[in-house]
């Protein structure tokens, strides 16, 4: 079986963007289940697919986080890695589906984990806000908060890969866009506006669009409901395939496993300093 692509809730469990992806595992509900049932849930789940993979956003709930730390720690197992980037929401909807994407393909329990950090550098993740008042995941200036509270306000925000914060208001308020193309995926919340679809989109020669519902941690990452939030990316598994593969391989020291980059996922290991040998000195007599 392939390795397991996990996300904590339904709606970050995107539709398949090809017949070859693989089905999200929906951890619903995983800190309000019995302790004992979610690990033996878990349990059951790495010893179907071998290794899992578990996908969650940094603006879930603690109580969340906290359950996943703990199951993973009574498995006591480096068969789990747990994958927080700090992406919004959308965003990282759409990098766990790139990895269901890659799961059915050729790649290492330990690669296809350590491609999650490589693909987030490919994946242009903002909103469209009526406020920023709220907002404390991009840097947000004294001047800009002082507008928040003016009515009709609006401001365009670019979280990742580098943060970018405009307010609206004539033809040259604009975001940097990625500089290869990408589709867009636009999911609406209370805010009433086009201006996503009809002026980012066409800037950003975006490929193709597609609508999905807003996540329902969106609110309290962007600090707003009033949002539309948007996400750029690479939609094609050749395309994603060739990025990972091109990579060069390593083996974690610690566990053994296949990584790519400097980090293992699953065990956390960094790889071991290296140490300058000291220079030959004569002693003196």
């Amino acid at each position: 079986m392939p390795t397991a692509i996990a996300v904590t809730s339904a709606d970050l469990a995107l539709p398949p963007h090809d017949e070859r992806t693989l089905p999200a595992v929906v951890l619903q509900d995983i800190d309000r289940r019995p302790l004992e049932r979610a690990l033996a849930d878990l349990q059951a789940l790495v010893e179907q697919h071998g290794h899992v993979i578990v996908v969650c956003s940094q603006a879930a709930p603690v109580a969340v986080r906290r359950r996943l730390h703990t199951l993973r720690s009574l498995l006591e197992s480096d068969r789990i890695a747990l994958f927080c980037p700090d992406l919004p929401p959308l965003g990282l909807a759409v990098l766990a589906r790139q990895l269901r994407q890659l799961a059915s393909c050729d790649l290492s329990p330990g690669v296809l984990a350590s491609a999650g950090r490589l693909l987030t550098h490919y994946i242009h993740s903002g909103a469209l806000l009526n406020s920023v008042a709220r907002l404390d995941r991009v840097p947000v200036g004294l001047t800009s908060h002082a507008k928040s509270w003016m009515p009709g306000s609006q401001f365009a925000v670019l979280a990742h890969p580098q943060p970018q914060l405009v307010k609206l208001g004539g033809p040259e308020a604009t975001l940097n866009g990625p500089e290869f193309g990408t589709w867009m995926l636009v999911a609406k919340g209370q805010l009433p506006s086009d201006w996503v679809t009809t002026t980012l989109a066409p800037a950003w020669n975006v490929l193709g669009l597609r609508e999905t519902p807003l996540p329902a941690e969106s609110p309290d990452w962007w600090g707003t409901g009033k949002l539309i939030e948007f996400c750029s990316y690479l939609p094609d598994l050749s395309v994603l395939y060739q990025l990972v593969t091109s990579v060069r391989r390593g083996t974690c020291h610690w566990c053994g496993i296949d990584v790519i980059g400097d980090r293992c996922v699953f065990c956390s290991a960094l790889p071991p300093v290296q140490e300058s040998p000291r220079e030959n000195r004569t002693p003196v007599a």
